[in-house]
């Protein structure tokens, strides 16, 4: 008898101003697969997708990243391919490249169907091992994975461990062969455990997020390549200072959007990828809470290009003023009025809707 299971994955913003690669917040895009596995059919995994990206993600189970990651969970527990007869239809709403998570989403949708198909029963802990060998940056995929606004740190990886040898690194690109196939990664570490470590904050009911969206792609390489390689102690104080605040100043109800405002300033990151995104500066001064009343804080979501802003009022013209901001430079965008998602990453039984 074929089984059907659904696994719903939200996207994701991560830094929200100084919080860089420490900070993330899971919000309402999702990527969503229906699976049926059919014993006795087909031998390899059959892709399908609709929605957001569906023209360029790849339809071959073995150099897509989603299940090129439930392989390496399967593998990583004793388990050498896929079931018979696993049918795979995704569903995205996620842009890619544009600062929301996309292969943080794919990971962990990739990371739960492989515990799925194996009947792994994974802990919560555990499926954060795996992707977190996967995706070194454990912002995005905690997020992503339990939900709602965390930070989060990692442990050095052993060096067995660190060395990856078989494992779908998605930093940058997924590092495999552009000819991989079913015999690529046959053997890869299973991960240590408890390599990563995360905590919720509270967010206060009144915050809303409005992300821009605009018709261009940032590459992580791109982004990350831009960073410089040292900071000055004023900087790294300046960035500790206002995320000590945040954190707190986030889950505080009613929001004080003057100590919101100032403690979303960044000086880690935005500074130096503003030649990737025309008119980053003006863009993020275009709202202040003296100009928009019901502001609370703007900034870059994860590298970009997309901007997040956080407001409890005036959301629409919150919008339309950043969306003309882009147009001077002939920029075209997209708004979505979003909110933060609690429950993280879900599995069910039965295809959803």
């Amino acid at each position: 008898m074929s089984r059907q299971f659904s696994i719903r994955v939200p996207c994701t913003s991560s830094n929200i101003g100084p919080g860089f690669d420490v900070v993330g917040l899971s919000l309402s895009l999702y990527l969503t697969l229906r699976v049926t596995v059919t014993p006795g059919g087909a031998p390899h995994p059959r892709l399908a997708y609709t929605g957001t990206g569906a023209a360029e993600a790849p339809l071959d189970a073995y150099k897509n990243l989603t299940t090129r990651c439930a392989l390496y969970v399967l593998r990583a527990n004793g388990i050498s391919a896929f079931p018979a007869g696993v049918e795979i239809d995704v569903h995205n709403e996620v842009p890619f490249g544009r600062g929301l998570g996309s292969s943080g989403a794919a990971v962990i949708a990739g990371i739960l169907l492989g515990n799925e198909l194996g009947q792994l029963k994974l802990s919560t802990s555990r499926l954060l091992d795996h992707a977190l060998m996967i995706e070194r940056h454990p912002d995005n995929v905690t997020a992503a994975l339990v939900g709602g606004f965390v930070g989060s740190y990692l442990l050095d990886l052993p060096a067995e461990a660190a060395a990856k040898k078989d494992v779908p690194l998605s930093e940058v690109l997924p590092e495999y062969p552009p000819d991989a196939g079913e015999t690529w990664g046959p053997h890869p570490p299973a991960p240590p455990e408890g390599i990563g470590h995360y905590i919720r904050f509270g967010w206060a009911k009144e915050i809303k997020v409005i992300a821009i969206i605009p018709e261009f792609e940032v590459s992580t390489a791109k982004a990350r390549d831009a960073l410089p390689d040292t900071y000055s102690k004023a900087d790294l104080i300046f960035n500790l200072q206002r995320l000590a605040v945040l954190t707190t100043a986030l889950a505080r109800s009613p929001p004080d959007a003057g100590l919101i405002f100032q403690a979303m300033q960044d000086r880690v990151h935005q500074p130096y990828r503003k030649h990737l995104i025309p008119g980053l500066p003006r863009i993020l001064a275009s709202v202040t809470p003296s100009t928009h009343a019901g502001l609370l804080g703007i900034c870059l979501s994860g590298a970009g290009p997309t901007i997040l802003a956080l407001a409890t009022d005036d959301e629409r013209r919150i919008a339309d003023t950043i969306v003309e901001e882009f147009k001077k430079d002939g920029i075209k965008c997209a708004a979505e009025f979003l909110h933060v998602t609690q429950d993280g990453a879900q599995v069910s039984e039965g295809h959803l809707p």
